[in-house]
């Protein structure tokens, strides 16, 4: 017998967790409007848009800029399944969880993971970080800008110099400072970075933004071992969205999300958002000061986007 429900109603929460975090209401109400199907016109004029406004919050002039269908991990196995290669070197500089996580995909693909460790919530200076790299000589460097678990902030510019010195790409994990916090991608000398739409960037979860520097592209197009994952194979991505050739049925609601999130950011302008997220993060922390508290990372070392106060 047919049965009537009734429509959902979810509550409506405060989201101050690492995210998901609230969604901007311009956001929702562009996820009301009528989709188009993967392969539409309209589909590919707003992948266009979202592309020049991803390298605009990336702060990168690469041509290549796409969202994979999926959370961030799913543009965190895409940089890793893409450029780490079976047999090779591919170096982890590890200080919390999603820097183990990156260790564990490389390891799944085939990779020699070699790691440099630190305590969770400390950050690598620059000089361990050469010697590391020059030490393992690696063929990938992979860090993490942006490290949820602890809150900490990861200067990337010596490791990507050495790692560059070695002739090593890098790859950089900025799914909590995309929106929020100085990125860089091109000043910094990354040349993969990948986020997600969850967090800094106000949209719901499902799409993880991702940049590929021409050095990449250039290493991969020249790889001959086959890319082990058919779904995130970037070849193949870039096939889709630069030829409209078709790979996999991505969501025009997810993509009108994002075009809005990003539109957002724009209209503030970077630098007001980050100083924006900078000084509420100083009143949560001298918030959490007055209270006889302390926070888990040094100062000089914290994210604004994430705050990791210890508990007594």
């Amino acid at each position: 017998m047919p049965e009537q429900l009734p429509p959902l109603r979810p509550p409506a929460r405060l989201l101050l967790g690492p995210g998901p975090s609230m969604v901007a209401p311009r956001v929702y109400e562009a996820m009301r409007h009528p989709i188009v199907g993967h392969l539409d016109p309209y589909f590919f004029e707003v992948a266009e848009e979202v592309r020049q406004l991803l390298g605009y919050v990336f702060s990168t002039r690469n041509e290549f800029n796409i969202t994979v269908s999926g959370t961030g991990t799913s543009g965190m196995e895409a940089a890793v399944a893409n450029f780490a290669e079976p047999g090779k070197t591919f170096a982890v500089c590890a200080n919390g969880y999603f820097a183990d996580r990156i260790s564990e995909i490389a390891r799944r693909h085939g990779a020699h993971v070699a790691r440099l460790e630190k305590a969770w919530g400390e950050v690598f200076d620059g000089q361990e970080a050469r010697d590391f790299i020059r030490r393992v000589e690696p063929a990938v460097v992979a860090y993490v800008q942006a490290e949820t678990s602890t809150g900490a902030y990861q200067q990337g510019q010596a490791i990507c110099e050495a790692a560059h010195e070695a002739g090593a790409l890098t790859i950089a994990d900025c799914v909590t400072s995309l929106g929020g916090m100085p990125v860089l991608v091109d000043e910094t000398g990354i040349d993969i970075a990948y986020s997600c739409t969850q967090k800094g960037l106000s949209c719901p979860p499902g799409l993880s933004p991702l940049t590929v520097s021409p050095r990449a592209w250039e290493r991969l197009r020249k790889r001959t071992a086959q890319v082990a994952s058919f779904y995130l194979d970037l070849r193949l991505l870039e096939s889709y969205y630069r030829d409209r050739k078709y790979h996999h049925t991505a969501s025009a609601t997810m993509l009108y999300a994002l075009r809005e999130g990003l539109a957002l950011i724009r209209e503030e302008g970077l630098e007001n958002r980050w100083e924006r997220h900078r000084r509420n993060h100083q009143a949560f922390v001298a918030g959490i000061e007055a209270l006889g508290l302390r926070m888990h990372v040094a100062e000089a070392h914290r994210l604004w986007t994430l705050n990791t106060p210890r508990v007594p």
